[in-house]
C-alpha cells in the first residue's frame, strides 16, 4: 500500500506583489543625446539605463498616457528625468540634464518649419537641371545600339580552315 501524502501550504514560496503606488522598474534606451547639468558629461543616444517609470498624472494626448522616466547619470549618479511627448513622437528632458541638439538636426527642423513652397520649387529646379543630362545619356545609348560593327569577311583559307 502507498503512503498518503499530505499537502503542506507552509512549504510554498510567498509571492510578493509590488505595491500599486511604486514606479515600475524598466530598462530603456536613451532616445537622444543629453548633457548632465551636475558634472557636464555627455550621455549618447542609445545608452541603456535601468530606470523607474511612472505615469504623469493628468496629462494625456488623444487617450495616450504620458510617462516619466527617472535614471542616474553614468558619471556622477545624479538623478535625471525625461518625459514622453506622444504628440511629437519624442521625449523632453524634464530635470537634471539638457538636450544636445546637433547642427544637422537644427537645420532639418528649420527646413521642416519653413515654407513648403520653397521645397517644392527646389525639387522642380533640380528636375529641370537633371532632364537635359538624362536626354543626352539616352541619345548616346540609342546611338550605341544603332551602330553595328562590321568585320571584314574572311575566307576559310585566311582563318586556317580546310579548303
Amino acid at each position: 500500500m502507498l503512503p498518503v501524502l499530505h499537502f503542506e501550504s507552509s512549504y510554498l514560496p510567498r509571492v510578493r506583489r509590488r505595491p500599486m503606488k511604486q514606479p515600475v522598474k524598466v530598462r530603456i534606451m536613451l532616445p537622444m543625446s543629453i548633457r548632465c547639468n551636475t558634472c557636464g558629461s555627455h550621455i549618447c543616444q542609445g545608452t541603456k539605463f535601468k530606470s523607474r517609470k511612472e505615469e504623469v498624472v493628468g496629462e494625456t494626448y488623444l487617450g495616450n498616457q504620458r510617462f516619466r522616466f527617472y535614471f542616474t547619470c553614468t558619471n556622477c549618479s545624479a538623478v535625471l528625468a525625461i518625459k514622453t511627448q506622444p504628440q511629437h513622437l519624442d521625449c523632453e528632458v524634464e530635470s537634471g540634464a539638457t538636450r544636445v541638439v546637433e547642427n544637422g538636426q537644427r537645420k532639418r527642423e528649420a527646413e521642416e518649419m519653413g515654407d513648403v513652397m520653397k521645397s517644392r520649387t527646389y525639387d522642380l529646379n533640380r528636375e529641370i537641371d537633371i532632364l537635359p543630362a538624362l536626354d543626352d545619356m539616352n541619345s548616346m545609348k540609342e546611338n550605341l545600339l544603332r551602330t553595328v560593327v562590321q568585320f571584314p569577311s574572311l575566307t576559310d583559307k585566311e582563318i586556317g580552315g580546310r579548303g
